[in-house]
């Protein structure tokens, strides 16, 4: 059989990528806040049906609020932390029981340190270069960013008529009500940070976060 995977400058096989995203179509990125409200947001999160959680290294108790959803949810719940810029925090990470690492920004070296240390590796990219770069260095998945910013949807069809051997996850200004978009233009998933998590993470409004995640739900079910 011929190996379809994409090949590496000296023409050897890439990284093999039968460890694939399986978090579900929705990746919840918590960002901000007081860090009084971490717990239950995640809890409410869940509860509608998100099941991958990112947690940036600049919220508020990342650490606690990562420890506690790995150890009071196990398998129920993809936990990563988000914003990791340099290797150290990936070890971080694994110590406290998250299973990705996510950045906005292509780092080999956090790469190397993330299949290391057995974390999923979500790298940022914005362009066709970058996004097979990343690919072929062994990312789970790539995270377009700032996919809205870059042209939403139809920028993700166009990159990935060629590129169609890779996962994507957009990220960056998508809506609860137009994620389903980019499912339909290829990502294999979408993270919303803002739009969905609101000020919940701020005020402990609870009701509305759990209103637009499962409006998210529905819609990315469709």
């Amino acid at each position: 059989m011929t190996d379809t995977r994409p090949t590496t400058p000296a023409g050897t096989p890439g990284p093999d990528h039968r460890a694939r995203h399986a978090a579900g179509p929705a990746v919840a990125v918590l960002r901000g806040g007081t860090g009084e409200h971490v717990e239950a947001v995640i809890a409410t999160l869940l509860e509608a049906g998100v099941r991958a959680i990112e947690l940036t290294t600049n919220t508020p108790r990342w650490r606690e609020g990562t420890a506690w959803a790995a150890q009071q949810h196990g398998a129920a719940v993809s936990v990563g932390v988000g914003t990791v810029l340099e290797p150290g925090q990936v070890d971080e990470a694994a110590d406290l029981g998250a299973t990705f690492a996510v950045s906005p920004h292509l780092d080999p070296a956090i790469g190397a340190r993330a299949h290391e240390r057995g974390l999923g590796w979500y790298p940022g990219a914005a362009t066709p270069t970058e996004i097979v770069h990343a690919w072929r260095l062994g990312a789970r998945a790539v995270k377009v960013f700032p996919a809205a910013q870059l042209g939403g949807p139809a920028f993700l069809r166009q990159v990935l008529a060629p590129l169609d051997f890779v996962d994507v996850v957009p990220t960056g200004g998508i809506g609860v009500d137009d994620a389903a978009d980019y499912l339909d233009a290829g990502a294999v998933a979408v993270g919303l940070g803002s739009p969905l998590v609101g000020d919940a993470l701020t005020t402990g409004d609870l009701v509305a976060l759990r209103s637009r995640a499962e409006r998210l739900v529905a819609g990315l079910a469709r």
